[in-house]
């Protein structure tokens, strides 16, 4: 079969197991998906890569990376270009994120994007109308203080808890809380690159 011929379908790029290895072991499964990413285009790659982080430049780098020997590999590469990356380029990569307590991003965003983006702020959707008010009214006052959104790992995290981070994180001076979003954006990086390749 012709690589061309072995293309996944939509629902294989959208992080769901191509009907060929359905029922198979998950290993086996995770590296036909580590696989498929090292086949893909440069732009496939990019537009895979794109969903999990939304730098262009650390989309491009990832793709320019493959082939990857092991999910390992991928993900240390992952933080490897992350950390060498400008500012610039972390805002555009915050840009692709929505406030927390809100749905749609400042940057365009994949379907696949987006869902992740509702799983991951979850914690916040039952809760109380203060909270969210009060989540409203931090977010405001954090992008008049920083210049970009807050961006916090909210995965597991209820918004009583984002809200003390918001509130906390606030009190750092722009270079430290600079430095401490590019750090959650890495972590929620490393979980969205783990879901696309379904480890």
């Amino acid at each position: 079969m012709k690589v061309s011929e072995a293309r996944p379908s939509g629902r294989a790029c959208r992080g769901e197991l191509p009907l060929l290895t359905r029922g198979l072991p998950t290993q086996i499964f995770v590296n036909t998906a580590l696989d498929q990413m090292n086949r893909f285009s440069r732009e496939q790659a990019e537009a895979e890569f794109l969903k999990c982080c939304g730098s262009r430049n650390w989309a491009r780098e990832m793709s320019e990376a493959r082939p990857f020997a092991s999910i390992d590999d991928l993900l240390a590469k992952a933080e490897s270009v992350w950390s060498s990356l400008s500012e610039e380029d972390w805002l555009e990569a915050f840009r692709a994120h929505p406030k927390i307590g809100e749905k749609k991003a400042a940057a365009a965003q994949s379907e696949q994007a987006r869902n992740w983006s509702v799983q991951e702020q979850s914690g916040t959707e039952d809760a109380a109308a203060e909270t969210k008010a009060a989540l409203a009214a931090g977010n405001q006052e954090y992008e008049r203080r920083f210049g970009f959104i807050f961006i916090v790992c909210a995965t597991g995290k209820s918004s009583g808890e984002m809200l003390a981070i918001l509130n906390e994180r606030l009190q750092n001076n722009p270079d430290t809380e600079l430095r401490i979003a590019a750090e959650e954006q890495r972590k929620i990086t490393r979980l969205r690159l783990e879901k696309l390749l379904n480890r």
